[in-house]
């Protein structure tokens, strides 16, 4: 399902989402013959989507962080909820450098649902609220900067995406919302000074936001209480 989701919306901003083989036209979906980790289509052999055990391989890490992550058992619900959709986003932000409304908006709508449960079944709802103040914040200072700098700002698909960051991140506390932050600008900055002295890019390039605020969003997740 998650090579799936990769392989339909790996696709031009305005392009629709892709319903078949690009090369014989063989449908794809669900009930029908699946893409498996060599990434190709099950009638003509064709590529399709991500690389081959590329999807595979970042579910395993959303995995070992779902399991090294200190949590009670409805707070790994949301946060299996949330990897779910990011490990596609992820994917999808790498190829195309764009993070589908399909992907994004349920995202946000199961974290904060599954950790309202967590909340009615734990703490209590503070923890909850502040989660909801964090994405909500998290998410229209990210809309903020597209409005304000155009396409020197994040797009509208990092704001939606840091929803449900937000709400994750702010679940544990403001300390681990900044921890988050700070770690996702660093994996920024740090890859992207590699990739301009290695000359994979320019100074006006736009490398793709989305999987580093996954990536800072797992690494805080991670750390120490």
């Amino acid at each position: 399902m998650l090579r799936l989701a990769v392989a339909r919306h790996a696709v031009p901003v305005g392009s629709p989402a892709r319903a078949g083989c690009d090369g014989c036209g063989a449908p794809l979906g669900l009930g029908r013959p699946g893409l498996g980790p060599a990434a190709r289509c099950p009638a003509c052999g064709a590529w399709i989507g991500a690389p081959p055990g590329s999807v595979e391989l970042v579910a395993v890490a959303a995995l070992a962080v779902l399991v090294l992550t200190e949590a009670t058992l409805a707070e790994r619900a949301a946060l299996a909820w949330w990897l779910g959709w990011a490990v596609p986003l992820a994917l999808v932000d790498l190829a195309v450098h764009r993070l589908p409304d399909r992907l994004t908006w349920p995202a946000a709508a199961g974290t904060a649902t599954l950790l309202a449960v967590a909340a009615l079944t734990g703490p209590g709802p503070a923890p909850w609220l502040r989660g909801l103040t964090a994405g909500a914040a998290l998410g229209l200072a990210f809309a903020a900067t597209t409005l304000l700098l155009g396409r020197r700002g994040f797009g509208l698909g990092d704001a939606k995406l840091a929803l449900s960051v937000g709400m994750l991140l702010g679940w544990y506390g403001w300390p681990v919302l900044v921890a988050g932050l700070l770690l996702t600008f660093a994996l920024s900055a740090v890859v992207s000074l590699a990739l301009l002295l290695a000359r994979r890019v320019s100074w006006s390039s736009h490398l793709p936001f989305g999987p580093f605020l996954i990536l800072g969003t797992c690494a805080a997740l991670l750390l120490p209480a």
